[in-house]
């Protein structure tokens, strides 16, 4: 029997709407849920030798909300504790759209979270300025807003630089910079501040912001996520490496599609070793 063209439109219509609804289904009842721990090394230009193999724990884009549960976020915690970093690093976006009905929710789930040198945070663009910290505080996290604090690491200094997700300027940043003596790191939310941040050599930045793009398609990549210099993992500009990490939640749509929620042990490498 010949089949006609209408009727193969149909059916090629047909097919991409079943994948399609099949593909976000799958998106929704397990891709947001099947957490991956990540263990990349991240070479430091300049890091001091006694700093070599120190263990970063990276969390970011935790959204607590009505899609992401409180057993969500503790078996992240969970996950990192596991690990035993040395130092602990959040990334921002603790609740969505500032939603004030989870951000103690969320400051709770973080809780457990502790490492030797201790547990540090900035603040995403879903956070407000003022709950959002002082819950996280309340459980001995350090936010920082547009600060820098020092973090003594076998007797080298580290520099924490942690940047709202507002502050963009380059030169606001040089100020936050001026001054520091040890290995400075940038925990920015956004990853575009790679560019601010290599331009005063700074050699490593820690972002999130991008969810890994949440929906990564095969061929086109993570359509989202395209305006950042890398979606997730490591970027280069010049002498300043950067790890973005694909988060915990979602943003949206509650889906990700070949974009697994991540929890990253950074273990940091003087470069060239």
């Amino acid at each position: 029997m010949a089949v006609t063209r209408r009727a193969a439109l149909q059916a090629f219509v047909a097919t991409g709407v079943g994948m399609v609804t099949g593909t976000g289904a799958y998106g929704y009842l397990y891709g947001r849920h099947q957490l991956e721990v990540t263990w990349p090394t991240v070479p430091v230009i300049g890091l001091p030798s006694a700093l070599s193999g120190l263990r970063i724990g990276l969390l970011t884009d935790v959204h607590r909300s009505h899609w992401v549960s409180h057993d969500d976020v503790a078996r992240a915690v969970t996950a990192m504790m596991n690990e035993r970093p040395d130092l602990i690093v959040l990334g921002g976006d603790y609740v969505t759209w500032g939603d004030r009905r989870y951000v103690q929710p969320s400051a709770d789930a973080l809780a457990p979270l502790s490492a030797p040198y201790g547990v540090f945070g900035i603040l995403g663009n879903h956070d407000d300025d003022h709950d959002m910290p002082a819950a996280l505080a309340g459980h001995g996290v350090q936010i920082l807003k547009d600060a820098r604090t020092r973090v003594m690491v076998k007797g080298e200094p580290i520099e924490l630089l942690g940047i709202r997700f507002w502050t963009k300027r380059e030169s606001d940043i040089a100020g936050l910079v001026r001054g520091a003596s040890g290995t400075v790191v940038l925990l920015a939310h956004d990853p575009r501040r790679l560019f601010e941040a290599s331009a005063l050599d700074i050699p490593l930045v820690l972002s999130g912001h991008t969810h890994g793009g949440q929906v990564v398609l095969p061929l086109i990549g993570a359509v989202a996520a395209q305006k950042f210099p890398v979606a997730s993992g490591i970027a280069r500009h010049r002498k300043t490496i950067m790890y973005v990490s694909r988060g915990l939640g979602t943003m949206y749509v509650p889906v990700r599609v070949n974009c697994r929620p991540e929890v990253a042990i950074l273990t940091l490498q003087t470069a060239g070793a």
